[in-house]
């Protein structure tokens, strides 16, 4: 089980170009980046891990209006039961032209025996 995976999953439906790490590509006037951020074992009493903890970073880039992506982002990562653990406009890349807001998402998986 994958974060990364599921996110593809998740996204792919709403119709923004989506890569991991980096966008390869020549960059469309919207896209998505995921990053992967930590997996973490939560602690327990008695320090066997049963839950794997993934955390992904999704940035959103637009040369327009981002609101309509983002909310969309927003109600996809709810519907598939992620945890939406940070939701930040980072700001206007003059250089670029694009906005960039970054929604941090995380998904508990039980861990296989």
């Amino acid at each position: 089980m994958s974060i990364l995976s599921d996110l593809q999953t998740t996204l792919e439906p709403l119709g923004v170009p989506l890569e991991t790490g980096i966008f390869s590509d020549n960059a469309p006037s919207e896209y998505i980046v995921l990053v992967p951020m930590s997996d973490l074992f939560e602690l327990h009493a008695d320090n066997t891990p049963e839950i794997d903890v993934q955390e992904v970073r999704i940035s959103l880039y637009s040369k327009g209006n981002y609101t309509k992506a983002k909310n969309a982002i927003v109600r996809a990562l709810i519907a598939d039961e992620f945890t939406i653990t940070a939701r930040q406009y980072i700001g206007y890349e003059t250089d670029t032209g694009y906005h960039h807001y970054n929604v941090d998402a995380a998904k508990f998986y039980e861990l296989e025996e």
